[in-house]
């Protein structure tokens, strides 16, 4: 099969296209033969050395695909062979094959463009997960998302849109804000020009977010803090700005505020399995409606695996990059 490697930690000028043998499908596995895998921020910092697989993953990057079900392992009941699916990895999605674990896939109706499916699983499980199963958001709450326009937040954004909360985002430029607001979002915060406090707090009342979603980490971690309503719920998931941030321990106990923290890729395969099976039960039905839908920026060929880097890196895209084999 082809295959994007990564020989040495480094540079977009890293990702080199390779030959591999075929995976094949283990116990409660199938093989895929991939349509497109989806370019995450994990898989840049695996490429530069800091976010090592799994143990037992495949050193292959990529955390999401979608395709077409070529074999089944043994063990593996209500698929066939044939069925279009997108699924969740936990590497190995750069490839013209991949395989993934029977519960971590999801059905790809015919509605759905199958390339663009690559773009939900990593986005939608990481949002579902975090936003509703942990930190409880409910219809008629004010949620945040930051970085509204990532692949992230453009699936956030649609969520809370159709659970019926008001929902806020920041972003760095007037493009990137008019995409926001097209998807659902009514706040509209650029992070350049205000302060994203200051200007949800007065949005709201001066109340604040029930729920934020952070993908920033660093110096936001008290602005955060602050944003929140009585009883908020700060849902942490990445440290784009860095790993260390100071915080007022009075403002979390007077405000009875909630800090919840969680990755995707490393969760026990049982915990990805019940986050699947609650997309599947609770947000699917919205997608195959088309009420969420795949935002993608790009599509990018596999030869074209360091271009798709570099607009990541960049950030000028809104939604997803997809690589093609």
């Amino acid at each position: 099969m082809h295959a994007i490697t990564v020989p040495h930690s480094g540079g977009p000028e890293t990702l080199t296209l390779s030959q591999l043998p075929d995976p094949i499908a283990g116990h409660g596995e199938v093989l895929i033969e991939v349509a497109a895998a989806g370019v995450n921020r994990a898989d840049i910092s695996q490429r530069a050395g800091a976010y090592p697989p799994p143990a037992g993953a495949s050193p292959v990057p990529g955390l999401e695909v979608s395709g077409v079900i070529l074999e089944l392992g043994a063990g593996v009941s209500g698929w066939s062979v044939g069925d279009r699916v997108c699924a969740l990895l936990p590497g190995g999605g750069y490839a013209s094959r991949a395989v993934a674990s029977a519960g971590h896939l999801l059905p790809v109706s015919e509605s759905l463009d199958l390339v663009d499916a690559a773009g939900l699983p990593e986005a939608i499980a990481t949002v579902w997960s975090n936003v509703v199963m942990i930190a409880g958001l409910l219809s008629g709450e004010t949620f945040l998302v930051h970085g509204g326009s990532s692949g992230i937040g453009t699936m956030a954004i649609q969520l809370a849109r159709a659970l019926g909360c008001v929902v806020a985002t920041t972003a760095g430029s007037r493009q990137k804000l008019q995409a926001c607001e097209e998807l659902g979002a009514g706040i509209l915060i650029d992070y350049r020009e205000e302060d994203f406090v200051e200007r949800l707090l007065d949005a709201t009342d001066r109340r604040g977010a029930d729920v934020i979603l952070d993908t920033i980490g660093g110096d936001y971690f008290e602005r955060n803090l602050r944003s929140l309503a009585p009883h908020g719920r700060l849902a942490m998931i990445a440290n784009q700005s860095g790993t260390h941030g100071v915080a007022n321990i009075g403002l979390i106990t007077s405000r009875w505020l909630s800090v919840y923290g969680s990755v995707l890729r490393a969760r026990p395969a049982r915990e990805k399995d019940e986050i699947i099976a609650s997309v599947l039960a609770n947000v699917w039905p919205l997608v195959e409606s088309g009420q969420i839908v795949p935002v993608v920026h790009e599509r990018f060929a596999f030869s074209e695996a360091a271009r798709a880097h570099e607009t990541m890196e960049a950030s000028t895209h809104i939604g997803k990059l997809l690589l093609i084999p």
